[in-house]
């Protein structure tokens, strides 16, 4: 069942074919009939597509055709994108030779020019032997479809509903059906009089996936009575890669307890000694080990409670429930389709019932029937339906020929493999992507959808919204289509439910790939060569024999490991070093956590990288070839606190939009190319150095800041109208700004001339936060004197050394803290 979703596909090809900087490259370098002939090419598939999409599911070789049509599609892309960084090269390397030039080396010069030649005649030829065999791979599918006998043009019903509608409000949990006397009966249990008086229980929650388990252990958790019940709670999720370690930590945070070591023993005795006399209840959500000598080693400091302790587990594993329980397990049966019928109202038309849509009822009550009593069925065929009122609509939905398909592992899959198959097409390929996430894996808005641009998976649409304002909305429809769940103790990121992790390895087939360590080490199934997405599980000690089976994955675009905490790991150095440098097609690399050092200068080879990310790392400075990455949208260099510098060609890097470096302190300061980067919407620091150019001024052609900006170092500005070229006022995407001196100043610095820097770095009235740290001015400079800046809700004024005067007005509507 996994769909091709080739016509987003074939839509992102035609987008490339069709821009002006391909379509002036191809005219410069003769390649112009070759780019004609496969635009011709894809439009013959394009007319083949719908009906071929239809068939898919009844026949086999009409599903080989469109896998083997996408990965054909794939390495088209490539090439095209190939053909789009040479043209960016050249662009880059013209405006160095005029500058060469204007220096007057002339011979250096004329050196230049005949390797650049020599190099694009090289190039141009190899590039015109891809496309031309591209096409020829085109071509013979072509004919294939006519074996096939693929009609051309067929409408679709389920093409009109596959529109992108406005994104909805997000649904929220406040209407739980069908769940009052569970819920009650586990009050009963945990703060009722006749409870046991036992040191420790233990009660599990058991049901199948996707029957409400967690969000009824939220409903007892927040309950008043247990609030007032407990004077100790913490919730922990354990999912499938338990780590005794790991559930410690977060219920020793959410008990205030120090939760910095790594030892399980240290962090046992921590525990204990928190929860030592003390009433406390603890939800382990979506447990799975059934190893009894993992749970007692997990549970041993937690005996140290007042009687009346309770330990709530959710699991869909009777073998956990069994092994774990000091009470018979709570079973969770299936919801009643009348509740199912509310679950789906709610979801679909924000009502409780049909009253308002009599002529929708019964279609609502077969649905709900289909839904086997599960809630988050309900939950995402509501996400389906969302506001549409239509009777043919919701009889596509009743009719569709999924809930037919017998390969599903439970019966609850059709559902949602239907709320896929209503996504809109570039939404599909989004969804599909997420499953390189392991279960339980929390991830960010904002990561997600930075990984989605380097992807090229977010569809331009009419407008001047920025990418990443799309990418936002691709997201947001998402979630209030049920297919991303908020984390239950922290809104700003989220998870997927298992099955809809299920869901989307389901669809994604074998173009994503997951490596998950098994016990002993072993990794279960082998990538196919066509894979292009890849994710692991980051160990502790991540040796070469891990990576075996990258070998083979020449295709490969995203390498993505992920960190589950941020502790020492270790990897070897074969990696960066020797098999990076191989998988030439990455758009996505992290290596996010690693005690890694340094970099090889071919990573400059990787030529279509969009997104790097080298966080929490140990590296000292980036090689000069990072800034060949013309391509590059996201670099993240977050908690580096041993890079001291970036490269000094950082201006090369034109399509740069989003630089993180917040936490680097050791950087001595930013490179004078920055400037040049006008496409740069984060930066979330600015160093200022100490050099001719104050660095502050290089904020000025920054006209696309967004969400924060530190400046630090401000001492080092040694001309106060350099402040002012910085152009803050200007900004007005900046929500947040951040004033920083060094705490510790020479005491030959003249700490008067900071009023008039502070005066020039006015911001934009429209800011929400604001810090300044360190400042050693005796007033505040006249522009946070007066009434302005009614959207304030932070202020934040510290460690200033000298007594400042002058009121502050907060004119803030809701006050600052």
């Amino acid at each position: 069942m996994a769909e091709a979703v080739f016509s987003a596909f074939l839509g992102v090809l035609f987008d490339r074919l069709a821009s002006p900087e391909l379509l002036n490259f191809f005219r410069r370098e003769g390649l112009e009939e070759k780019g004609d002939k496969l635009r011709k090419m894809l439009s013959k598939i394009e007319a083949v597509l719908d009906d071929a999409e239809e068939k898919q599911d009844n026949r086999v070789a009409v599903k080989k055709w469109l896998d083997d049509l996408r990965d054909l599609a794939y390495d088209a892309d490539d090439v095209l994108d190939e053909c789009a960084t040479e043209a960016l090269r050249r662009k880059v390397m013209g405006g160095d030779d005029q500058a060469t030039t204007s220096k007057g080396i002339k011979r250096k010069f004329a050196s230049l020019v005949t390797s650049f030649t020599l190099s694009a005649v090289l190039i141009n030829t190899r590039l015109g032997s891809e496309m031309e065999g591209i096409t020829a791979q085109f071509d013979n599918m072509v004919k294939q479809k006519d074996d096939l006998k693929l009609s051309e043009n067929v409408s679709r019903r389920s093409s009109a509903r596959s529109q992108t509608v406005a994104p909805t409000s997000v649904v929220t949990e406040a209407h739980v059906y069908g769940r009052e006397k569970d819920k009650e009966a586990l009050l009963q249990f945990l703060v009722g009089e006749k409870r046991s008086d036992a040191q420790l229980s233990v009660l599990a929650i058991l049901g199948m996936g996707g029957m409400g388990k967690t969000t009824l252990a939220q409903l007892v958790y927040n309950d008043e009575q247990v609030q007032s019940f407990f004077e100790l709670k913490a919730w922990t999720c354990v999912s499938e890669d338990f780590d005794a370690i790991r559930v410690t930590k977060t219920v020793l945070q959410s008990v205030k307890g120090s939760s910095d070591d790594h030892d399980l023993n240290l962090l046992q005795v921590n525990l204990k000694e928190k929860l030592k006399g003390k009433k406390f209840l603890v939800v382990m959500d979506d447990l799975w080990n059934e190893n009894y000598q993992d749970w007692t080693r997990l549970r041993a400091p937690f005996e140290a409670g007042a009687p009346g302790s309770t330990i709530l587990i959710t699991t869909r594993n009777h073998g956990v429930s069994s092994k774990t329980g000091t009470f018979p397990a709570y079973s969770l049966n299936e919801l009643s389709n009348d509740f199912c019928l509310s679950i789906l109202a709610h979801h679909a038309l924000g009502t409780k019932d049909f009253n308002a849509h009599l002529n929708l009822k019964d279609i609502g009550e077969e649905l709900a029937r289909r839904c086997k009593g599960s809630p988050l069925a309900a939950k995402v065929l509501g996400g389906v339906l969302r506001n549409k009122v239509d009777r043919d609509e919701w009889e596509d939905v009743l009719n569709s020929n999924i809930w037919d398909i017998t390969e599903v592992k439970n019966e609850i899959f059709p559902p949602l493999m239907l709320s896929y198959h209503h996504l809109p097409s570039h939404l599909k390929r989004c969804f599909a992507f997420c499953s390189i996430f392991s279960k339980d894996y929390v991830f960010e808005e904002k990561q997600l959808v930075l990984l989605w641009m380097a992807e090229g998976l977010i569809k331009p649409r009419e407008g001047r919204k920025q990418i990443e304002d799309l990418g936002r909305e691709d997201f947001r429809n998402l979630l209030s289509r049920s297919f991303f769940q908020r984390l239950f103790n922290d809104e700003s990121r989220f998870v997927m439910h298992d099955l809809i992790s299920d869901l989307a390895q389901q669809v994604a087939g074998d173009v994503c790939f997951r490596i998950e360590d098994k016990v002993g080490g072993n990794n279960e199934g082998k990538p196919s060569r066509k894979a292009r997405h890849s994710s692991y599980l980051g160990s502790e000690y991540d040796a070469i024999k891990k990576f075996e089976v990258f070998n083979d994955l020449m295709c490969l675009r995203t390498f993505l490991p992920l960190v589950l905490s941020y502790k020492n790991y270790y990897l070897t150095r074969n990696v960066p070093f020797e098999l990076l440098p191989k998988l030439r097609r990455l758009r996505v690399l992290s290596l996010n956590g690693y005690d890694i050092y340094e970099l090889p200068k071919s990573i400059g080879d990787l030529k279509h990288l969009r997104f790097f990310d080298l966080s929490h790392t140990k590296i000292r400075s980036l090689p000069e070839s990072v800034c060949t990455l013309y391509n590059l949208q996201a670099l993240i260099l977050e908690s580096c606190y041993s890079l001291k510098k970036l490269p000094s060609t950082f201006g090369n890097l034109l399509n740069l939009r989003h630089l993180n470096i917040q936490g680097a302190d050791a950087l001595e300061g930013m490179p004078l190319q920055i400037s040049k980067l006008t496409c740069l919407q984060t930066l979330s620091h600015l160093i200022v150095g100490k050099d001719s150019c104050s660095g502050v001024k290089l904020l000025g052609p920054l006209l696309h800041l967004r969400d924060t900006l530190c400046i630090s170092r401000l001492e080092n500005v040694i001309n106060h109208e350099d402040a002012r070229d910085a152009k803050l006022f200007e900004k007005k995407n900046l929500s947040g700004v951040s004033f920083e001196w060094n705490r510790n100043i020479d005491e030959s610095h003249d700490r008067a001339q900071e009023l008039e820097v502070l005066n020039m770095l006015k911001p934009h009235e429209g800011l929400k936060e604001l810090t300044i740290s360190n400042y050693g001015g005796t007033e505040f400079p006249m522009w946070l004197r007066v009434p302005s800046f009614s959207n304030m809700v932070l202020l934040k004024i510290e460690s200033c050394a000298n007594k400042v005067g002058g009121e502050v007005i907060d004119s803030s509507p809701t006050g600052c803290v």
